[in-house]
């Protein structure tokens, strides 16, 4: 995978009828969720203090866009008009999810390093309980 990041959607055609008369394209907001979400991947790959919290926002708003935008459209005629960008979209989040777990792992395994430095800092030598698996 390529460190540049590179927007995988297409906008729809000024004269698509589809997307005519609607408050957003659903195609234009589906295609910056799409873009949020691979910034996000991206960024907890490769930066080391990627902010989580603002990528969050971003999505939340752009979700809020997509369920405003809507109002008026049948699940059938929104899959029927969007059945491809919606799959590219699911990859797209796949990726995100494998990002995610993996940056949970580590922030995971970061905690218990830090949890038996601090737990092997407080022994004072003698046994415990919770060393033979007797307590906690």
């Amino acid at each position: 995978m390529s460190d540049q990041f590179t927007p995988m959607y297409k906008a729809p055609a000024a004269n698509d009828p589809a997307a005519l008369g609607r408050p957003a394209s659903l195609s234009i907001i589906i295609g910056r969720i799409e873009e949020a979400v691979e910034a996000e991947t991206h960024g907890l790959k490769t930066e080391r203090n990627f902010d989580l919290s603002s990528s969050n926002a971003r999505k939340s708003r752009y979700l809020y866009e997509l369920t405003r935008a809507m109002k008026g459209v049948t699940e059938a005629e929104f899959l029927e008009e969007h059945r491809d960008s919606l799959t590219r979209l699911r990859g797209t989040l796949a990726r995100n999810e494998a990002a995610i777990r993996a940056h949970l792992d580590a922030v995971s395994e970061v905690a218990e390093l830090m949890r038996d430095a601090i737990r092997r800092a407080e022994a004072d030598g003698t046994y415990s309980a919770g060393e033979f698996g007797w307590g906690t």
